[in-house]
């Protein structure tokens, strides 16, 4: 309870302020409980706004894909959800693809997505002051860079032109209005724009599909023109997952590059994953491990490309290099 209050503490609500735990029928509810505890500590006040979880309709098992069904343009929910200038994001995946998100921060709301993991991870990724200079510095330098070169020992060679992507970095809180973070944080990303990702990705052993959380065991490498996977190559359990799985969606979008970027967080461990059960983390920790190359598959709306299939890939030991510079140098940030 004392990591989530320090973490809503961080987005300076006022006191006496309304705060709407959005939450769903399938979110965790040891951390909604957790989220009003901490709220009714600091002096807010909390009220909880649960929907049903959607039935599936994709055809495929859908996970972390940041983009929550659930509020469904409900109209007394997004005038519940507005009217607060707080929202605690408890939904099962999220916010922050949501299509109802744009109206909500309209509205001045900022929204903490705290993501649907284990408390015990959210409590060792307690967001700390000197993560936010860290972040915008990175952000900073995506911002202004023409060409991001990616490149590694296993193969990789992927270049991406940076100009028109759109970049954000998220350090685990939010204190401006209209505004969105997630808890945990430390990660930067950018979206390019249409026809500005071409090269070779390779996948090797003890890379990460957050969609299946799963180390990969085996070499995939990934051939990618014109923003779009082309070819998937590999004879292991993890090439035909991702096949299958890509395949399954019949949508040419599923196959395209979302963002780019690169993790952060000092504290983020690479071995979390295999630590809990797989309905006991969301992967954001993996996400957000320092000097790894964050890869993602599927929507990227800033390229006019929309789907539900999707994958975050962290690849690590990799080399970014901003307009020839590097950033991270063989997994490790400078």
């Amino acid at each position: 309870m004392d990591a989530f209050a320090s973490a809503i503490a961080l987005c300076h609500p006022a006191p006496g302020d309304a705060v709407c735990l959005l939450a769903e029928s399938q979110s965790r509810l040891l951390n909604i409980e957790l989220a009003e505890l901490a709220c009714l500590k600091l002096g807010l006040r909390p009220f909880r706004c649960v929907l049903p979880t959607p039935a599936p309709t994709a055809p495929v098992p859908v996970r972390s894909t940041g983009a929550s069904r659930a509020i469904q343009h409900h109209p007394a929910a997004l005038a519940a959800i507005k009217a607060s200038p707080l929202v605690l994001d408890l939904t099962v995946e999220g916010l922050l693809h949501a299509p109802e998100l744009k109206e909500i921060l309209g509205s001045g709301a900022r929204v903490l997505m705290i993501s649907n993991e284990h408390p015990e991870a959210l409590a060792r990724l307690l967001p700390q002051p000197g993560d936010e200079p860290m972040v915008k510095a990175a952000v900073k330098r995506a911002r202004a860079a023409k060409r991001m070169r990616v490149t590694s020992a296993a193969g990789t060679d992927l270049d991406i032109s940076m100009e028109r992507a759109v970049t954000a970095g998220v350090w685990g809180w939010t204190d401006r209005p209209g505004t969105i973070a997630h808890w945990p944080g430390g990660i930067v990303v950018s979206f390019p724009a249409a026809g500005s990702v071409n090269g070779r990705l390779v996948l090797a052993e003890g890379d990460v599909n957050l969609t299946f959380k799963r180390y990969l065991q085996s070499r995939v490498a990934l051939t990618i023109e014109d923003d779009h996977i082309t070819k998937i190559e590999g004879s292991g359990t993890d090439a035909m997952l991702m096949r299958r799985y890509l395949e399954a969606w019949g949508d040419r979008a599923a196959y395209a590059v979302s963002h780019v970027g690169w993790g952060l967080n000092p504290r983020a461990r690479y071995e979390a994953l295999s630590m809990y059960d797989q309905r006991d983390t969301n992967g954001t920790e993996l996400r957000a491990v320092a000097g790894n190359f964050l890869f993602s598959t599927g929507a990227n709306e800033f390229a006019g490309r929309f789907t539900e299939g999707h994958f975050d890939i962290p690849v690590f030991n990799t080399t970014i290099e901003l307009d020839g510079e590097a950033v991270v140098r063989d997994g490790v940030v400078l």
